[in-house]
C-alpha cells in the first residue's frame, strides 16, 4: 500500500512539474527547459505546385528608369494576364510558388516579394501589387552570375514542392562581376533547375555602356539551361508586356521538353561567355575589379 502511494505522490509531483514546464514564467531557465519539454513543432508539410518560380530582374544602371519601369509592368500584366491564368488552370495541380528580386553586382540582390501561393486571379493581383508597390531602385555593375547564385537556395526555403523549379532571368548586359556565369550556370542546371532568360536589347551597342549586339545569343550559349529552356528577347519597347507574357506563359504550362543542357566546357558557345569580363578590364586598363 505505501509504495502504491508513493508512486501516486510522484506522479502527482511529475504532473506538476510538467504542468509548471509547459507554462511561460518568464524566467530564461524555466522556459528553456518548458521548450524541450514541449519540442519542437513537427515541420511543415511542404505544399504540392505545379512550379517554383524565381524571377529575377536587372536593376544595374544600364537599365534606364523607363526601361526598369517598362521590366516590371511587363511582369504585372503578364502574372495577371487572362493568358497566365488560363495555362495555370491547366497545371496537375493549378498552382504555382514565385518569389520576386532585384540584382545587380555580385552582391547586390533584394528580394522584393518572398514566397507567395499563386492559385488564381486573386493571388496574382496581391502578388503583382507587391511588385507595384516597391521603390525603384538602381545599382552598380551587372552580375548574373551572382543572381543566380542567389537564386539557388532561394527553393531550399521556399515551402512549396514544385514538380519544376525554374529561374526567370530578365537584363539587358552580359556578365562583368562575380564568378563566371557559365560555371554557375552549369552548378544551378546540376540541381535540376531550369534556367529561361528574358534579354533586353533596346540600346545600340556601345563601349561606354558596355552592351553587345547579340545578348540573345549570349544569353542562349551562356546562360539559360534545362529541361524546355528558352529565351525570349525583347528588342522594342512595344515589346515588353507580349515577351514578359510570352515566357510566363511557357514556364508554367505543362509540356515535356527534352533537357537542353549546355555545359560550358562540352560545347564552344557562338560568342564568348567571358565577354563582359573582357570589356570590363579592357576599359579599366586590364584592371580586374571582381
Amino acid at each position: 500500500m505505501r509504495t502504491h502511494t508513493m508512486l501516486f505522490a510522484a506522479a502527482a509531483i511529475g504532473g506538476l512539474a510538467l504542468a509548471v514546464a509547459m507554462a511561460v514564467t518568464g524566467d530564461p531557465v524555466i522556459d528553456q527547459a518548458a521548450a524541450q519539454v514541449r519540442g519542437k513543432p513537427p515541420a511543415a508539410v511542404a505544399a504540392d505546385v505545379d512550379v517554383e518560380l524565381v524571377i529575377a530582374v536587372d536593376v544595374s544602371y544600364s537599365m534606364d528608369p523607363d526601361e526598369q519601369a517598362l521590366q516590371r509592368e511587363g511582369y504585372i500584366t503578364g502574372l495577371t494576364s487572362p493568358e497566365f491564368l488560363n495555362a495555370l488552370q491547366q497545371g496537375a495541380y493549378g498552382k504555382i510558388a514565385a518569389t520576386y528580386f532585384e540584382w545587380a553586382g555580385a552582391n547586390d540582390q533584394r528580394v522584393v516579394v518572398p514566397w507567395r501561393l499563386i492559385d488564381g486571379p486573386a493571388a496574382a493581383r496581391a502578388f503583382t501589387g507587391e511588385i507595384a508597390a516597391a521603390p525603384y531602385r538602381r545599382a552598380y555593375r551587372t552580375s548574373i552570375s551572382g543572381a543566380l547564385h542567389f537564386a539557388m537556395p532561394l527553393f531550399e526555403a521556399s515551402g512549396f514542392r514544385g514538380l519544376r523549379r525554374v529561374i526567370d532571368v530578365s537584363g539587358d548586359g552580359v556578365n562583368n562581376q562575380g564568378d563566371l556565369v557559365a560555371i554557375v550556370r552549369d552548378t544551378v542546371l546540376e540541381r535540376g533547375i531550369t534556367i529561361n532568360g528574358l534579354p533586353i536589347l533596346l540600346k545600340r551597342p556601345s563601349p561606354a555602356t558596355m552592351d553587345i549586339e547579340n545578348l540573345d545569343i549570349y544569353y542562349e550559349d551562356c546562360v539559360i539551361g534545362g529541361p524546355g529552356a528558352f529565351v525570349v528577347p525583347i528588342r522594342e519597347r512595344d515589346q515588353f508586356r507580349e515577351a514578359t507574357r510570352t515566357k510566363l506563359v511557357q514556364e508554367i504550362a505543362s509540356r515535356k521538353v527534352a533537357p537542353r543542357v549546355i555545359p560550358a566546357a562540352a560545347s564552344k558557345p557562338r560568342i564568348s561567355c567571358t565577354i563582359g569580363e573582357q570589356m570590363w578590364q579592357q576599359r579599366w586598363g586590364g584592371m580586374d575589379f571582381r
